[in-house]
């Protein structure tokens, strides 16, 4: 579903809203993180900047964000366009990473560009990416999307796709299977947390089946990342809970 741009003034006090924001979304995550015995240093975190100019992602950064995702690859390609020519050397070393359903025809605007590809859907997709990859000479690390749920609405791999289909993806040879990624129901704590811990459950039995190691589960977004960390999410990805002050926190 598109999403709207968000109407945000850059400024010194939005400056200022961000890095509180981020305080409070890290100190969210920590004490989830304890619930679950687990320790915080071991999520990591997205400022998914979809709905926002680049200046709003250089201001994210002065207020201590380092690591970033974008949903449509025209818009990655601006966003990384900005920091070349406008931001570096002060933004250099941020990460960006590509969440979102991937065309075959928008794979070249990705990869070599992002840290992770979070949704490998098919194996069809996955073999076009490792066979773009092969041919620039690169690996891209990338993330099998599950749609462990099961709605109709979501693509990805079901679950017993990704199992048949596990090993023949780790040998494919410009792609570095990383880990999964999953959306949960929205506005369904219940069935947020069956979907996150049946990720969970998944990895660690596709490590057992394969020999792969699967440290990065991807899962936990603005409204539900607290539940996706005490369930073993290693990655949250958050958007409108950093950028926008309109969203309210409970």
């Amino acid at each position: 579903m598109p999403q709207p741009k968000l109407d945000i003034a850059v400024d010194d006090e939005y400056e200022l809203f961000l890095a509180r924001r981020r305080r409070d979304i890290v100190a969210r995550l920590c004490a989830a993180a304890s619930r679950a015995g687990r320790d915080a240093s071991e999520v990591g975190m997205l400022a998914v900047s979809k709905t926002v100019e680049p200046e709003a992602v250089l201001r994210a950064w002065r207020a201590g964000w380092r690591a970033f995702a974008e949903n449509r690859p025209q818009e990655l390609t601006r966003k990384l366009a900005f920091v070349d020519a406008e931001a570096l050397p002060e933004m250099a070393g941020a990460r960006f990473d590509a969440i979102g359903n991937l065309q075959k025809n928008k794979i070249n605007q990705v990869i070599g560009k992002v840290g992770l590809l979070h949704s490998v859907s098919s194996a069809d997709l996955a073999a076009a990416v490792s066979s773009r990859c092969e041919a620039r000479g690169i690996v891209q690390d990338c993330l099998l999307e599950v749609n462990v749920s099961g709605e109709e609405s979501k693509s990805g791999f079901s679950p017993d796709e990704a199992r048949a289909a596990a090993e023949s993806l780790a040998a494919l040879p410009a792609i570095r299977v990383r880990g999964l990624m999953t959306m949960a129901p929205r506005g369904d704590a219940d069935a947020a947390r069956r979907a996150f811990s049946g990720l969970r459950e998944l990895a660690r039995e596709l490590e057992g089946r394969t020999g792969l190691e699967l440290p990065v589960l991807s899962c936990g977004m603005s409204d539900d990342f607290e539940v996706a960390v005490e369930e073993g999410s290693t990655l949250v990805r958050l958007g409108r809970i950093v950028f926008d002050p309109a969203y309210a926190l409970s």
